[in-house]
């Protein structure tokens, strides 16, 4: 990815005890996710994929267009944020993935989404 296009994504995961079942393996995490267009060209979120994998080794993958359903264009410096939630059966998980980006010229690239941890309070230390 060049330097032009480049965009930064950050995730906030929090767990959500009220609409969470323990006793029904029903975990519920939500996230905010902050995307930072960091190069130097406007680009467009078209797209999202994600992986989520609970403890037992369980894969979800979500793809869909936009985020939240919108699809936020963003000029260099600019950020968009947003609060998403999933749902696995394990206290413990980990979502990472990718947004398809457009660049005003064009050009298509991919903005990675690092690894980040859900997990109850008092599970890891």
């Amino acid at each position: 990815m060049s330097e032009k296009n480049k965009v930064l994504v950050e995730a906030q995961p929090y767990y959500v005890e009220a609409q969470s079942s323990p006793e029904q393996n029903r975990y519920v995490f939500a996230y905010t996710v902050t995307i930072t267009n960091v190069g130097s060209t406007p680009a467009k979120l078209l797209t999202r994929h994600w992986l989520i994998t609970d403890a037992n080794g369980k894969i979800q993958e979500v793809n869909g267009e936009g985020v939240v359903g919108e699809h936020p264009h963003l000029n260099p410096g600019d950020s968009f944020r947003y609060t998403s939630a999933a749902m696995i059966e394990t206290p413990v998980g980990v979502m990472q993935g990718k947004y398809q980006m457009q660049a005003d010229s064009g050009e298509s690239f991919n903005a990675a989404i690092p690894k980040f941890t859900l997990s109850i309070p008092r599970t890891l230390h």
